[in-house]
């Protein structure tokens, strides 16, 4: 028997720091049911101190899983550790994970801090962790730019203090696969009490090898392996779950270990986390792309047809592909839709949020010919993952013609006032954006316009992601309709009502 590898998936806490990916608590509860329901073994549901809503969504999460080990990250200091504690106070399996920085330009420029005062602090951190789990995971922030002999003292001593799980961050994405391998090597031989707890790693992708980097030190003894969904998170993101899943999946010659994740759920949870955040998936992506498992050229589809294995070493079923056409329609019963979408993995809370959601499927019903998966995710999205309505749009007229200015009306609620503009614009959704902001007058620049056809065909709904900036705050907005131009307006609204009740929270690296 091989040994087992721990997937620890942090698509909660270290992805939703990705810019406008921020969940509120019931988004981050749907993720983690999914996630729950794919095997993983770890859940890092967020940074319990980092604000009021991150305590509540690792609370809720902690209230309602029950077969994946729950976890809040922490500083190393007796605050956070306490208030990570409370948090996950109600899971069946809990852990509290705390971290600090050990290489010299971060204790030198960020903490202010000599070596031994970091080493200290962080023997006090387990400590105090140790009042409220017994699993207790300690991570040296940028330990691959930390010097080997130090990383050695403070692993021993935190091992010592009775943590169980040593985690080896490239926090920078700067290592290269040998050189982080041979790392992780050098520790667990030099350390005394290096068999006593579970190695992991948690790799960056800013120089693209995030994958490459955690699948190295799955070869030189790392039993857990820290990732995300889509490979979500700040800056150019963090090693992508399904791409290391596959991998040693695939490659049972090279790795030693073994995955108990039910792969079958890798596509719903990376097509639920792109709905969720506005983060669409590159048709290009590995496993969960459009285009994965597509041939094109005659060569490799005359390959395929002959002997599958010629050009695909997986099996698309086994990650979650299949024909996902919906046999619904507008007189389907509302007992076949809801089961549908608990089959999704989507759980409407109230009689009154499936009554909504039900209403809107049959108005899409009387639009569309076919009614796919994707469909329902998108109309079950508003009464799942409510935000504070305090913009509503109640009407929209554009005029788009050759040869004269695209024009917009619009009626919008504002705060149970109904206020009307219109203006001009380069195209109909400039126009309406415009139309919009006479009214909002929100001072929000706009980061990024994104379409995307969330079916096929020329009824499709077209989803579309709107990135707002204001006042440092970053936020997406997500709209869909079958008229694109609609879509754009839910969309900027959707944004600028999460503008609306944003807050400040830290974002701590790892």
């Amino acid at each position: 028997m091989k040994p087992s590898l721990i997937v620890f998936d942090t698509t909660l806490r270290d992805g939703e720091q990705s810019p406008g990916a921020s969940m509120n608590k019931e988004e981050k509860l749907r993720i983690a049911r999914q996630l729950e329901k794919m095997r993983v073994d770890v859940i890092e549901a967020g940074f319990a101190a980092a604000s009021d809503g991150d305590f509540e969504a690792i609370r809720l999460v902690s209230e309602n899983i029950r077969e994946s080990t729950v976890c809040s990250l922490a500083r190393a200091n007796e605050a956070d550790i306490t208030r990570a504690g409370e948090a996950i106070a109600p899971a069946a399996r809990k852990r509290i994970h705390t971290f600090i920085a050990t290489s010299p330009i971060h204790m030198e420029k960020k903490l202010n801090m000599m070596p031994d005062d970091v080493l200290e602090q962080a023997v006090k951190a387990v400590g105090w962790a140790r009042r409220y789990t017994d699993d207790v995971e300690f991570s040296a922030e940028d330990a691959g730019r930390s010097e080997l002999d130090f990383l050695c003292r403070i692993f021993e001593a935190v091992i010592s203090a009775g943590a169980t799980t040593i985690n080896v961050p490239d926090t920078v994405g700067y290592n290269m696969p040998r050189q982080f391998s041979h790392t992780l090597a050098q520790l667990i031989e030099r350390i005394p009490n290096s068999d006593k707890v579970i190695w992991s790693v948690h790799c960056h992708n800013d120089l693209g090898l995030a994958v490459a980097n955690s699948l190295a030190a799955i070869e030189a003894g790392a039993r857990q392996v820290e990732c995300t969904i889509n490979g979500l998170g700040e800056r150019a993101g963090n090693a992508a779950l399904e791409e290391i899943v596959m991998a040693v999946r695939t490659r049972p010659d090279i790795f030693p270990v073994e995955i108990a994740l039910d792969t079958t759920q890798i596509v719903p949870a990376s097509r639920l986390v792109s709905q969720i955040t506005g983060y669409p998936v590159q048709p290009n992506k590995a496993i969960v792309g459009a285009n994965a498992f597509a041939h094109e050229a005659g060569i490799h589809q005359d390959g395929v047809l002959k002997h599958r294995e010629t050009y695909e070493i997986m099996r698309a079923e086994d990650v979650g592909w299949k024909e996902n056409k919906l046999v619904l329609g507008k007189h389907s019963g509302r007992n076949a839709f809801k089961k549908r979408l608990s089959e999704l993995g989507v759980v409407l809370e109230s009689e009154e949020a499936l009554n909504a959601a039900f209403t809107r499927f049959k108005e899409l019903a009387d639009k569309k010919h076919e009614i796919f998966d994707e469909d329902l995710q998108a109309l079950a999205r508003p009464e799942v993952a409510p935000e504070q309505d305090y913009y509503k749009l109640g009407y929209s007229l554009v005029s788009s013609e050759t040869g004269e200015i695209p024009h917009a009306r619009v009626i919008l609620g504002v705060g149970g006032e109904e206020k009307t503009g219109e203006a001009d614009g380069s195209g109909p959704v400039d126009a309406v954006f415009k139309a919009i902001e006479e009214i909002a007058q929100s001072g929000a620049k706009l980061l990024l316009y994104s379409v995307n056809a969330i079916t096929t065909g020329t009824d499709a709904q077209g989803e579309v992601t709107v990135r707002l900036a204001r006042d440092e705050h970053i936020v997406n907005g997500q709209g869909a309709d079958t008229d694109i131009v609609i879509a754009s307006a839910k969309a900027y609204l959707n944004a600028l009502n999460k503008l609306q009740t944003s807050r400040e929270r830290l974002n701590p690296q790892l």
